[in-house]
């Protein structure tokens, strides 16, 4: 299996969830507008429910897409698309919710899949139960998209797991990763350096640190890591990126990419 997440031309554009700035986040119809803007690759975001079944959420409870309280692990897959994802999203701080009650649902990574044939996948597994990475990687497998897939996870462990099963499918840098890396970097590269994954996923700032900035960038591309940088929502945030050399942009809003 050759992968073919890197291989379009840069600079990246990632729909951040789908287009979630105007659709709720990890449901199809966020997906199927951020491929109807043009936008090659997909960020998202999966959790196992308790019949192993991997679906795409962010959190780990439902309250925030659904409004219901519990955790989606808990959850039957049949129990969760009883749920409305659309219950909660606003456009007018709480004054409507145009997709209440419109049938959109917590889909599967499998639907996902099948709904976005031609898409790449920036696919973080933000479920901490191991069972969870093997149901993903299955779940990848199954569909036959592994050339398209990278994978990511913030947490060490999860990650470390990731790479025992994942074979060719390329990774970003855990949190752990992403620290090594700027302290060998603030260390003025001295040692070698070799990095864990291909691409290096970071916001610009973690806390008052600055972490998007020339030096980074040009560290990482000198030991073959890409930069995705997110969350972006302003274009002139997407222009000062891109000038800087970043290789990616995630963004709530993918349509804004074509201000570019």
């Amino acid at each position: 299996m050759k992968s073919r997440y890197l291989t379009p031309s840069k600079p990246r554009f990632f729909a951040h969830r789908g287009a979630s700035g105007a659709f709720p986040e990890n449901t199809l119809p966020a997906f199927l507008a951020a491929t109807a803007a043009g936008i090659p690759y997909l960020e998202l975001d999966v959790w196992a429910t308790s019949d192993g079944q991997v679906v795409t959420h962010h959190d780990e409870t439902l309250q925030r897409l659904c409004g219901d309280p519990r955790r989606l692990s808990a959850l039957t897959l049949d129990q969760l698309q009883n749920l409305d994802a659309g219950h909660t999203f606003t456009l007018d701080e709480g004054r409507s919710f145009p997709f209440r009650a419109q049938g959109v649902k917590v889909p599967t990574l499998l639907e996902v899949f099948a709904a976005c044939p031609n898409s790449r996948f920036n696919i973080e597994i933000k479920d901490p139960n191991p069972a969870a990475v093997d149901q993903t990687v299955n779940a990848i497998h199954t569909a036959g998209r592994a050339a398209d897939v990278l994978l990511a996870a913030e947490e060490h462990l999860t990650m470390e797991r990731i790479r025992l099963l994942c074979g060719e499918i390329p990774t970003s840098l855990s949190f752990n990763e992403a620290a090594a890396f700027f302290s060998w970097l603030e260390q003025g590269c001295r040692d070698t350096y070799r990095p864990p994954g291909v691409a290096l996923q970071i916001p610009e700032f973690y806390g008052s640190r600055r972490l998007i900035m020339a030096e980074s960038i040009a560290a990482a591309h000198a030991v073959g890591l890409e930069v995705h940088v997110w969350t972006v929502n302003q274009a002139s945030d997407f222009r000062r990126f891109l000038a800087l050399g970043v290789d990616g942009v995630m963004s709530d809003y993918p349509e804004l990419f074509s201000h570019c």
